[in-house]
């Protein structure tokens, strides 16, 4: 259930911010696990429950950040999704920490400081 660079990730989620949805990132992650039988029906519901309970991050809406987002996904050539998490790094002045280069480059040129795990 890990995904590439997961160890270098986990040093930088405490007292870290994200976009509301990340919740739902969570849950789809441990219910593929648990489509693919890699564990039990009681293992996905304990992990979900400990998971959000243990991340120290602090959720922003989505909606609260969708007009910055949408015009950010144009002018930069990304995803809306992406580009949500761009918006919210620069309206909390945060660096912004990806896996994507595109994103990267998209928060540079706003002014927010990416720190990229490759």
């Amino acid at each position: 259930m890990m995904e590439r660079g997961h160890e270098e990730i986990a040093g930088y989620l405490k007292d870290s911010i994200s976009v509301d949805h990340i919740a739902k990132e969570v849950g789809n992650t441990i219910w593929k696990a648990y489509a693919k039988g890699l564990i039990t029906r009681d293992d996905a519901l304990g992990r979900f429950s400990n998971k959000l309970t243990r991340l120290v991050i602090r959720l922003f809406g989505e909606m609260d950040l969708i007009e910055d987002a949408i015009g950010i996904a144009i002018d930069e050539g990304i995803t809306l999704y992406d580009s949500l998490y761009v918006a919210l790094a620069s309206r909390e002045g945060a660096a912004l920490l990806t896996l994507d280069s595109a994103q990267a480059r998209a928060a540079e040129k706003r002014g927010v400081k990416a720190i990229q795990i490759r």
